[in-house]
């Protein structure tokens, strides 16, 4: 009787001894330090995006025609506005060209504005930016790369007549760490070319026009 009851109690342990085994390999592994305490450890949040937008236009649609040489002299520039540069940034520069085109075979397609040195605390462009005067109202200043008629700033598109396909026009803003020192007759490869290096922030949208 005593060894029946010894066999008994020895089987007791060992299942007990079994369950608290698989109780153990299943557990959860200790929480490192810092676990559990919010907003510690955790990785810092991206800061928001560069943007570029306008209220004239809409990003792939057709660029209307108030902006484009169909308006004649009555053409202005686009409304245009940007939001989150980048920390750091010191001065902005807009470049506006058609990508179609390849004038001499050659890289460089076709510019239609170039402003450069925009405050780094200027959010907008209103619509109808002054055409007439390389100097701005806010320290920047402009240039088509070609003046015509003493128009030195937004020139309008003006892409050859009959062609079913239409021309791509990019309005790029970069965000330099740096002020650009560039002549009034500085060239888009001129702009580019300095900028090299000290680029922050890169946005662009691109607008569709034919004749």
């Amino acid at each position: 009787m005593r060894k029946i009851v010894s066999w008994v109690a020895a089987a007791v342990l060992l299942s007990i001894a079994g369950a608290g085994l698989s109780l153990a390999q299943q557990a959860p592994p200790p929480a490192g330090p810092g676990a559990g305490a919010p907003g510690r450890g955790a990785a810092a949040a991206p800061p928001p995006p560069f943007r570029i937008t306008s209220p004239d236009l809409v990003d792939g649609s057709a660029l209307p025609q108030q902006f484009t040489c169909a308006a004649g002299a009555q053409a202005v520039s686009p409304a245009l506005q940007w939001v989150n540069p980048p920390r750091g940034t010191v001065s902005m520069a807009l470049l506006v060209h058609d990508l179609e085109p390849r004038p001499q075979k050659k890289l460089d397609d076709i510019l239609h504005w170039m402003v450069w040195n925009i405050p780094a605390t200027a959010t907008k462009f209103p619509q109808g930016v002054p055409s007439n005067t390389p100097d701005l109202p806010d320290g920047s200043h402009q240039t088509n790369g070609n003046p015509q008629g003493g128009v030195t700033g937004y020139l309008p598109p003006c892409p050859p007549q009959n062609v079913a396909l239409p021309h791509h026009y990019e309005f790029d803003l970069f965000a330099l760490d740096t002020q650009v020192d560039l002549p009034p007759t500085a060239t888009r490869a001129d702009l580019m070319k300095i900028m090299d290096g000290h680029i922050l922030g890169h946005d662009s949208l691109v607008v569709l026009f034919n004749r």
